[in-house]
């Protein structure tokens, strides 16, 4: 697929994977089409000459506005889609009310499902087209704490790899991308969603969310160990859009790559025990 007059459309691009994404692909000539969920946002990336319009995962109705305003500018082609907005609920599974849950797989899962319907038809109806889900490596490996994306991610993992089976005879292709630590405001976001659903001070795990989960999540540590920037993760876009033929899967960052192996090779109590010490 090759990059020039190529349209795209990429959600989640306030900051991040998806704001590096939108302005490197409009630089390689893509006609970028970009969402985010705030008039400031749109305005930013106006302001970098990116066509931006407004989205929210959580409501169908802007869901179903933001494709109609991207096939009027493009005049009703779209070569690829991009799902990338997402956000975490940091807490442990035991403490989080279902409809915290809810919310989450709203905008993590039912959202990027919703989308995905609506750009199917017009990539059929061209005979071509990809789309390209940002996954994580918690759609490969569990992690304490973390449980809610998680769950977002690995019913992703499965939806993605179906829909790539159901769409063989289409010309439309179906791609995952496996980030591990990339520099991005994933953990501050959180920070809000957990004060929403999580009443840490009445778990029985009170202690644990203190010695553990609150300095993690409040306090500004620097980047991770092996962390990326967001580049890492456009770089393999760009390899999941322009190859003829691409892979299901682009493993990102050197923990990504591990987890992948070790899902495949290691016991699962292995597993459990070097999981539950990160």
């Amino acid at each position: 697929m090759s990059g020039a007059a190529r349209s795209i459309l990429i959600t989640g691009c306030s900051s991040g994977i998806g704001a590096h994404a939108a302005r490197a692909l409009s630089a390689r000539g893509w006609r970028v089409i970009a969402t985010c969920r705030t008039d400031s946002d749109r305005a930013a990336l106006a302001a970098d000459g990116l066509h931006a319009v407004l989205m929210d995962y959580a409501d169908t109705a802007s869901i179903a506005a933001a494709l109609d305003a991207t096939l009027q500018h493009t005049g009703g082609r779209l070569d690829a889609l991009f799902n990338n907005g997402a956000h975490a609920l940091p807490g442990a599974l035991e403490d989080l009310p279902t409809d915290g849950l809810r919310a989450i797989f709203e905008a993590n899962l039912f959202g990027w499902h919703e989308l995905t319907r609506r750009v199917i038809p017009v990539m059929r109806a061209q005979g071509a087209g990809r789309i390209v889900q940002n996954s994580s490596v918690l759609g490969i490996a569990a992690l304490r704490w973390r449980g809610a994306y998680v769950a977002t991610k690995f019913a992703l993992e499965g939806m993605s790899d179906v829909l790539r089976m159901e769409l063989r005879d289409t010309g439309i292709d179906v791609v995952l991308i496996e980030p591990g630590p990339v520099s991005s405001r994933l953990r501050a976001n959180a920070i809000a969603h957990f004060e929403r659903w999580i009443d840490w001070r009445a778990s029985p795990r009170a202690a644990q969310y203190q010695g553990e989960l609150l300095a993690r999540l409040y306090e500004d540590r620097g980047p991770d160990r092996f962390e990326l920037p967001p580049d890492a993760v456009t770089r393999t876009l760009l390899r999941a859009l322009e190859a003829r033929r691409p892979r299901p899967r682009y493993y990102v960052t050197l923990p990504a790559h591990v987890m992948a192996l070790g899902r495949r090779l290691l016991p699962w109590r292995v597993q459990d025990w070097i999981l539950s010490r990160i």
